[in-house]
């Protein structure tokens, strides 16, 4: 299966990223970089400079039929930049709409506002999006991960990257359920 990570041209959080990548590297699937712009991405370690990596897919060429799933790392300008991007929301609408499960970790729900997919839903974050997700009608929980199943798409959410284990295994056993059918 492939996995859509959607990440901006700057700004992602490099751990939020590479850890996710891996765990679906290591469940068999195949993990591929979307992004707004071709070239390469800029990762950080919070606020410095971190790694670059290459985009495979720009999110104008994309599409969400191409997928199994959908990753959202955090980075808080990450997100804040993917909201800004009219192309980038309605990639990631377009999964809810197809019924694709997504993941999303630390300030990545934030596009999932933009989309206007939260409502109805429960779901963490880092806390400073508390607001917000509770403005747009979702439900906001203060734990390590949280599975939503309700419809159409299951969403799986964690807080931060010290939730990375917890979120990455939660995540990877809900995409083998796609997989598998």
């Amino acid at each position: 299966m492939r996995v859509a990570f959607l990440v901006a041209p700057e700004g992602v959080e490099q751990v939020e990223l590479t850890d996710p990548w891996q765990a679906v590297a290591d469940a068999g699937d195949t993990p591929v970089l979307v992004s707004t712009d071709s070239g390469k991405i800029q990762a950080f370690n919070h606020l410095d400079k971190a790694d670059t990596f290459p985009v495979d897919e720009t999110v104008a060429d994309a599409s969400a039929a191409d997928f199994g799933a959908l990753v959202l790392p955090g980075g808080v300008a990450n997100p804040d930049f993917l909201r800004m991007d009219e192309q980038a929301v309605a990639f990631v609408r377009a999964f809810f709409d197809a019924g694709k499960p997504v993941a999303a970790i630390c300030h990545g729900p934030w596009t999932l506002v933009e989309a206007d997919v939260v409502r109805g839903r429960t779901l963490t974050s880092w806390p400073s999006l508390k607001t917000d997700i509770r403005n747009a009608g979702g439900e906001w929980v203060d734990e390590q991960v949280k599975v939503c199943e309700a419809t159409p798409s299951t969403l799986v959410t964690s807080r931060k990257p010290d939730d990375l284990k917890a979120f990455c295994e939660a995540f990877t056993k809900v995409f083998a359920k796609v997989a598998r059918g």
